[in-house]
């Protein structure tokens, strides 16, 4: 990537980086961060005269190469200084938490923004929830347009920022236009790149997060890594990384809970992780040993389900999600926990 003297390049001075690593079939993907701009190369960067062209530029400080298959998300680079926030939190500092119902039933409007008052009195950060649903039954609920004018109405409401999952490029683009604040990409999607790359591009420069799930049939954990790395690549830094369980599933549990690659995630990226434990153990009884575990692991948040009536709630709600009264005394022990665990995590995470 390569780091320029100013915080920013000016126009004539872009134009003239472009030209040079085009000459050797690179292109340039700026990053923009709080206090200054990066660029990207894209595509091989390994020929010494392209090195020694742009390092040549009066206007350059340098180019660090990472020698991982992810440059971006690395933690030499220069987005390891980059401060993503949910809510008024900064991840890395402050523990946080995301709640909310599975979907938001757009024939049960109170119930979402009951929910969403009660879950700010408890002290939650960012307000989750569904307004399309990826199913595996074509018969089962979907999910419904309507219910993203109640997602944003709890947001007006509570103050609270907002999450909720896209599955396409239309979904993200109407979000993106909604002023959502974070965008989710499910367990189903978190291998489509094209849709990584497209809503990387759409969110850019624009102070949204994207909360990338781990997909349930992912192998190795830089491959989990690589998939942020189109997101980053394509202009937004400002990824979390969310372990979900994976498969084949436990018997007993929905999947194979997986909050422990957290360490893993933490030792090879900057990026912050929120553990998402509803979906990993997929019965509301587990999550709160779920949610601790993920915490004393190193997690900086959680993604939970919860309703103040999950019997009447849509999705996976009647089974999974806890109610406020339950997520009260448990972010109180996560805090703890949070304090504990970050005196275990390995040196540099």
């Amino acid at each position: 990537m390569i780091i320029p003297l100013p915080h920013r390049l000016n126009k004539k001075q872009y134009k003239e980086l472009v030209a040079v690593v085009n000459e050797f079939n690179i292109k340039i993907q700026p990053i923009v961060g709080a206090e200054r701009t990066i660029y990207a190369m894209i595509g091989d960067e390994s020929d010494p005269r392209l090195i020694k062209r742009v390092e040549g530029l009066p206007y350059i400080d340098r180019i660090d190469r990472v020698q991982v298959p992810f440059k971006l998300m690395s933690k030499k680079s220069n987005l390891a200084k980059n401060q993503i926030k949910v809510g008024r939190k900064v991840l890395g500092q402050s523990l946080a938490i995301i709640a909310g119902p599975c979907a938001v039933d757009h024939k049960n409007k109170n119930l979402m923004l009951e929910t969403a008052h009660a879950l700010k009195e408890i002290g939650v950060d960012m307000l989750r929830g569904g307004v399309w649903k990826p199913r595996t039954s074509p018969y089962s609920f979907q999910g419904d347009e309507k219910s993203l004018e109640i997602l944003l109405e709890a947001r007006s409401q509570t103050g609270l920022p907002i999450n909720t999952e896209i599955m396409d490029e239309e979904q993200a683009r109407i979000c993106v236009d909604a002023g959502v604040d974070s965008f989710q990409v499910g367990a189903r999607n978190a291998l489509n790149y094209r849709l990584l790359q497209q809503l990387g591009e759409m969110t850019a420069n624009k102070n949204m997060n994207v909360l990338l799930k781990r997909s349930m049939h992912m192998g190795p954990v830089n491959e989990f890594i690589l998939a942020a790395e189109y997101i980053a690549a394509n202009g937004n830094p400002n990824i979390i990384l969310c372990p979900r369980g994976t498969m084949p599933a436990i018997q007993g549990f929905r999947n194979s809970p997986d909050e422990s690659i957290t360490v893993l995630l933490k030792e090879r990226t900057w990026a912050p992780v929120i553990v998402d434990p509803s979906h990993s153990v997929g019965k509301s009884v587990y999550v709160p040993n779920a949610c601790l575990a993920a915490i004393g692991y190193g997690a900086d948040g959680i993604v939970v389900e919860c309703n103040l009536n999950p019997g009447k709630g849509l999705g996976d709600d009647p089974k999974q999600a806890i109610t406020p009264d339950t997520l009260a005394p448990l972010i109180k022990d996560c805090r703890a926990m949070y304090q504990r665990s970050k005196k275990y995590l390995p040196q540099g995470s």
